[in-house]
């Protein structure tokens, strides 16, 4: 077999904030594997605010920026303007293949334009699914188009290798890595440690000694349910211990306007701008539990050993459930408020789930991608690992 000598060169393509924490590792990786791997980095700018200062803070200095955002966007729009951008893009850049991530309009589009050209896609966090293409919306739909246009799948979990499976991939081209994301949190929790103590007002007048809940919800399926999500809140705020409530809220107007109608002047309850990757955190490692709608931060938090509420009907992260790290509550009041109300006064149920063991890592995934892809598209034979988990057909990195 001849072995290609030439750099391999290797796209990696994200534009909002959740996607850039998550190849912002293999973007590293793939840097430091120079001269064996020409790196490109090309973002899309989907959350153009946001985007930006992950980009800072991982020193990410991208080859192409397509700054697609406007005002109110929709998925339509986002879609389109990815793919005309993406098309100038690859046909200057000619990567030899394409690198997307988990389950964004950025990712899916991007993989589309790629597919057009004929350029091999790999999807970095492949596998995660629910039971239906409407939750949650639009990323379940996103991750399943992207996986059938993908060519190779890196899968975060065994669970997420049999998705695949059974959609009829080939087990040579799906390798188990643990998810990226583990490895971006904990570096930067790492990072955090060596600093200096943030000061006093990055934590919105919240009491340092006292406990606090830290907060995200913005889903889209949660939009007609964000009032009952803050009434929820309002009634843990007023529990005999007054457990005090962070959350940076999302900018959309179907999330902002209703949480600050809801609870601004609510005792305990801080409502705050978005923050930065680092600050978000520092406040987990700070909180005593979470509460989220989110997908990124059901992995994140157990890395801490902090409990997860997760406010959705359905999670694509079984896992979680099964380790006992996470908890579906729904968007229901009385749920939110019983599950919660249980980890701040039961003990024993609180210890439970921050000492469950994560599913998702151990912060080696970016190392592995970049190892796979020089075995597999430079013409070497597979390292011992690899050929271990193609033949087993699975393979579980905890």
């Amino acid at each position: 077999m001849t072995i290609a000598t030439s750099p391999l060169k290797v796209m990696t393509v994200f534009g909002t904030r959740p996607d850039t924490v998550k190849m912002a590792p293999v973007v590293r990786a793939l840097a430091e594997a120079r001269p064996a791997i020409e790196p490109l980095v090309c973002v899309t700018a989907q959350h153009r605010e946001m985007l930006d200062d992950v980009l800072e803070l991982f020193e990410i200095v991208p080859d192409d920026d397509l700054d697609i955002m406007t005002a109110d966007q929709t998925l339509t729009e986002i879609t389109t303007r990815v793919l005309v951008g993406m098309e100038r893009v690859l046909a200057q850049r000619k990567p030899d293949v394409v690198l997307v991530h988990g389950d964004t309009t950025t990712s899916s589009a991007a993989a589309l334009a790629a597919f057009y050209r004929q350029i091999p896609v790999a999807h970095v966090e492949a596998g995660l699914r629910t039971t239906t293409r409407w939750e949650p919306f639009p990323e379940e739909m996103n991750r399943r188009l992207t996986g059938r246009l993908a060519s190779y799948h890196f899968a975060p979990t065994a669970t997420a290798r049999l998705n695949l499976e059974r959609e009829n991939v080939e087990a040579a081209d799906i390798f188990v890595t643990g998810n990226t994301v583990i490895d971006a949190f904990l570096e930067t929790a790492e990072r955090a440690e060596r600093i200096a103590e943030a000061p006093e007002r990055e934590w919105h007048g919240l009491d340092p000694e006292r406990p606090w809940i830290f907060v995200t919800a913005h889903r889209r399926e949660n939009h007609d349910a964000m009032p009952e999500i803050c009434r929820a809140l309002a009634e843990i705020a007023a529990f005999p211990r007054h457990p005090q409530i962070l959350w940076p809220v999302h900018p959309s107007p179907r999330v902002a306007p209703i949480a600050h109608k809801i609870l601004d002047g609510v005792a305990g309850v801080h409502l705050v701008a978005p923050m930065s990757y680092s600050a978000t955190v520092r406040s987990i490692a700070r909180s005593t539990l979470v509460l989220t709608d989110s997908g990124g931060l059901q992995e994140e938090a157990p890395c801490l050993g902090k409990p997860v509420l997760v406010m959705r009907r359905e999670t694509e992260r079984p896992e979680g459930i099964a380790a006992g790290t996470l908890k579906l509550v729904g968007a229901d009041r009385a749920m939110i408020v019983a599950e919660t109300r249980t980890l701040l006064e039961d003990e024993v149920a609180y210890a439970r789930m921050a000492r469950a063991d994560n599913p998702y890592g151990d912060g080696q995934a970016a190392g592995r991608i970049v190892d796979w892809l020089l075995a597999r598209l430079r013409g070497g034979p597979l390292p011992e690992e690899f050929r271990a988990a193609s033949a087993a057909g699975r393979k579980t990195v905890r």
